[in-house]
């Protein structure tokens, strides 16, 4: 891969949209992106590798973090990688709380950063 390239990552600032912006990745890719499906993070459009995880690909992507905790604010990544920790949960097509580490990336998945803990569901009816 070509080094001079501008890879891009998302930013954060309380109360404002992340927002797609150019600056350094912690993680690349090791061959070229094949299979490529796009998914949408925080409404900006992200190639991922078919076959692999909602965290892997935010990850790859230089996402900063997944969530914000519900207590204090802060920011947290993927940690286990295999689903014990839940400190990977973000909203996917709609749903809270879901863990990125176990979901595999599918083209047209809406993907968001939960920013402390989600809504409750709705109470069933009788």
């Amino acid at each position: 891969m070509n080094e001079s390239v501008t890879r891009p990552s998302f930013a954060h600032s309380p109360g404002h949209s992340p927002a797609l912006q150019p600056g350094p990745k912690m993680f690349s890719d090791l061959a070229p992106l094949t299979d490529a499906v796009t998914l949408s993070v925080d409404g900006q459009p992200v190639r991922a590798r078919a076959g692999e995880t909602v965290a892997a690909c935010l990850l790859r992507a230089g996402v900063p973090y997944n969530r914000l905790t519900p207590v204090s604010g802060a920011p947290r990544l993927p940690y286990c990688m295999i689903g014990h920790c839940f400190e990977c949960l973000v909203e996917i097509d709609g749903i809270g709380n879901r863990q990125a580490c176990l979901t595999l990336v599918r083209d047209g998945m809406k993907v968001r950063r939960q920013d402390g803990a989600p809504p409750a569901l709705e109470p069933s009816v009788p």
